[in-house]
This record gives structure tokens, sequence and C-alpha cells, in this order.
């Protein structure tokens, strides 16, 4: 048996990237998958791989950022496939550069997706995810936040990025403890350069600025990795936090 058979699986930011690669990875071992993101294209080409496989795919358009499009994926995951036993909060955008004459609307769409629609989601998550942890067939759930090393060190030119991502790290801790004797399992997941389209959303100007900085880097499939060890441990085990960089990477 499949260390994930049986179990539910909803994905946001699915249409590529660490959210694509981990939507692979949880249905290669046995769950059904609940895909959301904005681009439906991108979600039934996704859906089409992991039925191919012999698994299981929910395609979910939806833009997690507005409260009733999150609660709706929430609520049609669990109403199509019966459960919900993990929430990987993957959705996230990184719009670097200096503060001064940075455009506004730059910042709030940072705070409205990586803090508000990660909130929304858990939200709308939390009553299923409780109600996973008391029963079969693993009598555990789990919630995966992605956040970054930015939510560790703060650097010139990505300061509301970090703010946002230390703030998923804070709630992400808080919401452990508070669920740590329920057997709702919340880790934290900070990953290093990876490549994948989250730096393609700069202004040109900023690309050009940051081109050379990110080196060496993963590949989506490494950070998908890592969720999947931590969503498949014992009952017993819980992985609270994961940094993980690329080799070369020093900062």
């Amino acid at each position: 048996m499949k260390a994930l058979e049986g179990t539910v699986a909803l994905v946001t930011g699915a249409s590529s990237g660490i959210g694509a690669a981990a939507a692979i990875a949880l249905a290669e071992r046995g769950a059904a998958v609940a895909l959301a993101a904005r681009r439906q294209d991108r979600l039934e080409e996704l859906a089409g791989q992991i039925r191919e496989q012999g698994g299981t795919a929910l395609v979910l358009e939806a833009d997690v950022t507005d409260e009733a499009q999150a609660t709706a994926a929430v609520e049609r995951t669990v109403a199509e496939l019966g459960r919900l036993d993990t929430l990987i909060n993957n959705a996230g955008v990184m719009l670097l550069g200096p503060a001064a004459d940075a455009p506004l609307s730059e910042w709030q769409r940072m705070v409205d997706l990586n803090v508000l629609g990660l909130l929304y989601c858990a939200h709308a998550a939390l009553p299923h995810l409780i109600s996973a942890a008391q029963g079969s067939p693993r009598q555990v759930a789990d919630m995966v936040n992605i956040s970054s090393v930015a939510g560790r060190h703060a650097r010139s030119g990505n300061g509301v990025y970090a703010l946002t991502k230390f703030g998923v790290g804070a709630f992400s801790e808080s919401l452990r403890q508070e669920l740590a004797r329920r057997y709702v399992r919340v880790s934290l997941v900070e990953p290093g350069a990876t490549a994948t389209e989250l730096a393609t959303h700069n202004r040109p100007e900023v690309l050009e600025a940051i081109r050379g900085q990110f080196g060496q880097r993963m590949a989506a499939e490494d950070i998908a990795d890592a969720i999947t060890y931590i969503v498949t441990r014992p009952r017993h085990v819980a992985v609270n936090e994961l940094l993980i960089r690329p080799t070369e990477q020093e900062r």
C-alpha cells in the first residue's frame, strides 16, 4: 500500500513550479490531489499527467486572494474527493527591488497572495484537517506552508517579500503549537534559490539587476521531495521546519 493511499491533498499554486511538482509527487504516493491555481489550461495538463499514471486529480480554477474562491476550493475538494488530509499552501509571488519608488501595487499583491491567500486556505481547511486526523486511514493530517530563505533573512531589496514570509513562519509556529495534540502537523518549508517561474514576475529592470544573484539553483522536484518526506512521516513524527538551500548558496 502506498504511503498516502486513501488520503486527499489540496495544492495551491499548482499550475507550475513547486506546486506542480508537489502534486505529482503526492499522487505518486497514492493521494488523490486537488489542483488549485488561476491558469486552468496548465492545471488540465497536469491533471492529465497524473491520471495517465493512474492517479486521481481534481482541477480547481481559483484565485486564492479572493476569500470566497479560496474557501470554495477547499469545499469542492472535500465534496468531490471526500475528505482533506493534506494542505500544501504553496501559492506565492516574489517581487523584489528597492523600496524607494516601488509600485505600491506590488507590495499589495505580495500581501494579498503570500499572506491573505494562505490564511484564507488555512482557515477553510482547518475543520477538515482536524476531522481527518481523528480517523482512518492515518489518524494524522498535514498543513505544509511554503515560505523562503527570505523568511529567515531580510536582504536589501526584498523587504516586503521578507515581511510576508516572516509572517508565514510566525503563523505556522503558533498554529503548530495549537494543533500538536490534535495530530494536525503544521510544517514550514523554506527553499533557497529554486528554478521556477517565481523570479520572472519581476519588472524587467529588477530582473536585470538580480540576474546574476542566484547562482546554483535547485529544481522544483527537490522541494517536492522535501514536502513528501514531511507528510509521509509516521504519526508520532512531525517535521516542524525545513530550510533547504542549493549546496553553493551562502546566504
